[in-house]
């Protein structure tokens, strides 16, 4: 029998003499390439592994932009199409008049109505959630299986074995904090890391999923009541207008949607006057992530006394109480010390413990785009050794730009205290435009707004699908289409457009526009009519 030569052969016991050899398939390239740079026969340097993480990052963020932008524009197609075709279906109602248009157009848009929002319609709309969920979920734990790169997954899983460990959680490396979440996120990372690595993922994307489809439920509630919340564009169209961001919560591990949630469920609790569970809540959430804690200047000017205190004692519960079983008084005070202290940093080299990224193309917030556009900083600085990219209209001083950011803050706020109607002439339609002004109001002013932050729009496209539908939403439509070109001009620029803050500006726009939305609603309604209800 022929022999194949081959250089390297394995010795063949007794037991295989006689026997037919099967050929094995060759190891491919970045597997064997791998192996010998682990036993030292494969030299790769420093500068070109991040080169090539960074053309993978940058590779990612396209593709990501792409997506963004394709679905943006077929929502914004269907939207318009969807609002043209109700035009001409009043257009033809008005000119085929009867001697009870009223109750012809009325029966007619009802009939449309049961035609989209059937208990079929719904069990189809549910079954496409689980399907696109399931696909969602399964991308983080293949790569996890398959050994490929996990993003934020491994920084939890490692911050678990830590806390379980009692190591320290909150360490320099690099000049940051690698973790930089409240002590509370800490705890239960330990106890989903007991899971393994990939029973963590399976965890945290199952999470994510429950998570996205109590968002879209709570909004639609919020934005159409308890009858209209069973249409199904109210949950068509604001998730599909930012799946890109709902896919990177899921491909990067974010708790985002999570916080959203929570936020949309201490809504829902305002207004039916459980204040004790709204402010428990939004504690939760910020012992998360920290930033939904600004949601206690709302509550302290609506005077909802009541909730704000069980914010501020639920999350002092979960802060210091909670850890003290773990990690003892002392560790636990000086956790949240040094995460306090890593947090609130601010210079001009950075926000946080994130320097590198503070203030470059993929932070959309207001200190980003301000910094990004009125000083001479590096806007693509997260990325390997690389040619820095400017893209600033002037060169102000660090306090000045400060003094604009604190200026356009404060003009924000006001404008958003101007227009809140007075608490005697609240109602459901004004409320809802209220809370997406809060949502828009937060992903502006937190230092860090970074791309998964904008799953939160879910909220706003909610209420501007609810205007739509009966007819309401014509003028918030003009601000609603500029609002979606930029974010569609990633389409064309994937990263120039964020380079100028097109997210922060969309968002801005959309801000600008319920605002005026809402002032005409507290315009609209009558105090006399208030008061015979």
């Amino acid at each position: 029998m022929k022999r194949a030569s081959c250089k390297l052969r394995t010795p063949t016991s007794k037991a295989q003499i006689g026997t037919k050899r099967v050929r094995r398939s060759p190891r491919p390239l970045w597997s064997r390439c791998l192996t010998l740079h682990h036993v030292g026969q494969c030299h790769v340097s420093r500068e070109s592994l991040e080169k090539r993480r960074s053309t993978v990052a940058l590779q990612n963020a396209s593709a990501y932009g792409m997506l963004a932008t394709t679905a943006t524009f077929w929502s914004a197609a269907l939207l318009c199409r969807f609002w043209i075709a109700r035009r001409d279906f009043h257009a033809k109602s008005l000119k085929n008049r009867s001697p009870f248009p009223r109750i012809v157009v009325q029966a007619d848009r009802s009939a449309l109505n049961r035609r989209f929002a059937s208990s079929l319609g719904m069990r189809v709309l549910l079954l496409i959630f689980i399907v696109t969920a399931i696909v969602f979920s399964a991308l983080p734990v293949l790569r996890c299986l398959c050994g490929r790169t996990l993003m934020d997954y491994k920084l939890w899983y490692d911050t678990g074995r830590h806390m379980l460990a009692d190591h320290e959680i909150y360490f320099f490396r690099s000049g940051k904090y690698d973790f930089m979440y409240p002590p509370p996120c800490a705890i239960f990372l330990a106890g989903a890391s007991l899971l393994g690595q990939c029973g963590l993922i399976l965890l945290l994307v199952a999470i994510n999923s429950v998570s996205w489809l109590c968002s879209a439920w709570l909004s639609a509630i919020l934005a159409g009541g308890e009858y209209d919340a069973r249409n199904v564009w109210l949950y068509v169209f604001p998730s599909l207008l930012v799946i890109v961001y709902i896919w990177s919560s899921y491909h990067l591990g974010q708790p985002n949607l999570v916080l959203l949630a929570l936020m949309l469920g201490a809504f829902v609790a305002l207004r039916a006057n459980h204040e004790i569970l709204a402010g428990g809540l939004i504690a939760v959430a910020a012992a998360i992530k920290a930033f939904p804690v600004m949601a206690i200047v709302y509550l302290l000017y609506r005077r909802y006394w009541t909730a704000a205190i069980s914010l501020i004692v639920t999350l002092a519960v979960l802060l210091l109480i909670l850890p003290m079983p773990f990690r003892g008084f002392e560790r636990a005070w000086r956790d949240l010390e040094k995460w306090s202290a890593g947090m609130l940093k601010y210079s001009a080299a950075g926000v946080a413990q994130r320097p590198m990224r503070s203030y470059t193309w993929k932070n959309q917030s207001l200190v980003s785009v301000s910094n990004r556009l009125l000083r001479h900083v590096d806007a693509d600085a997260a990325s390997a050794p690389h040619q820095p990219i400017y893209v600033n209209f002037t060169d102000l001083k660090f306090s000045a730009v400060n003094a604009i950011v604190i200026g356009i803050a404060l003009g924000l706020g006001l404008l958003f205290i101007a227009v809140m109607p007075a608490r005697a002439l609240r109602t459901g339609e004004s409320d809802a435009t209220e809370f997406a002004l809060l949502l828009l109001l937060m992903l502006m002013l937190t230092p860090l707004s970074f791309g998964y932050f904008f799953s939160w729009l879910m909220l706003p496209f909610a209420v501007i699908t609810q205007r739509m539908l009966v007819g309401k939403g014509y003028a918030i439509l003009w601000w609603t289409l500029p609002a979606l070109a930029l974010l569609a001009a990633c389409l064309v620029f994937p990263r120039g457009a964020q380079f100028y803050g097109n997210t922060f500006f969309a968002t801005l726009l959309l801000f600008i526009g319920f605002s005026i939305e809402l002032l005409h609603c507290k315009q609209r309604t009558d105090p006399v009519q208030l008061a015979a209800t």
